[in-house]
């Protein structure tokens, strides 16, 4: 049984359908709703009374937790000279403070099911554009906690980051250079996360810990010079 935040569309969505797929029980936790594929709970899961109350109907009424995937993230894009205080914090709050909440909540249930946590962290951890202080500031936080927990959670529970580069969540209209410029010739989509994920959280990355997957096409392995 897994747990996949952020479930209500984009990589979470594609996550949860590809675990259904896979023959996963999945409960989605997302701020919108969403047609589940096994349970789907509307919940704020920066909030530390909504994390406690999803974890707790999971202990109820699923019994038990054997992945935890922690995928929900927003991005406020502003010059950090206008980015407020609240909107920093709110950024924190989503996308690394939740996955404290949500980690320290289901320790129980995953440690009895000897259980894997998978985070979405992202490229821009390592490498960023403008005006995306807090944004990149998170993810930074998000591949550190994650080898935090590996240490602290092992060897009952094992922890791993995944880092997307551009995946195209949205089917915009994509130009043959957004391709082209990507080492592996195209532009990622959200399968190619999801299916990093089952892996992650199966047997047969089991001896897999406190380790980061860059999935990006190979773009923070190109140097890009501007031409004389």
């Amino acid at each position: 049984m897994a747990l996949v935040t952020g479930a209500a569309g984009g990589i979470g969505a594609a996550i949860a359908a590809d675990l259904h797929e896979r023959g996963w029980h999945v409960v989605g936790a997302d701020l919108r709703p969403a047609p589940p594929l096994g349970r789907h709970v509307v919940a704020d899961i920066a909030d530390e009374a909504a994390v406690a109350t999803l974890v707790a109907g999971i202990a109820a009424d699923e019994g038990r937790l054997d992945a935890l995937i922690c995928n929900a993230g927003i991005m406020i894009r502003k010059p950090v000279t206008a980015l407020g205080l609240a909107e920093w914090n709110r950024v924190l709050a989503t996308n690394l403070t939740s996955t404290f909440l949500l980690a320290r909540a289901a320790t129980p249930l995953l440690r009895a099911a000897k259980g894997a946590i998978v985070t979405i962290a992202s490229t821009r951890a390592r490498m960023s554009e403008a005006d995306t202080e807090a944004y990149a500031a998170s993810k930074g936080g998000l591949v550190a906690l994650t080898h935090a927990l590996s240490v602290s959670l092992g060897p009952e529970i094992r922890v791993n980051c995944i880092s997307p580069g551009w995946i195209d969540t949205n089917g915009a209209a994509l130009r043959p250079i957004d391709h082209a410029q990507h080492p592996a010739g195209r532009v990622g989509t959200p399968a190619d996360i999801a299916s990093m994920a089952a892996f992650l959280i199966g047997p047969e990355s089991g001896f897999i810990t406190g380790a980061e997957f860059v999935i990006d096409g190979g773009m923070t392995r190109k140097m890009i010079y501007e031409p004389d």
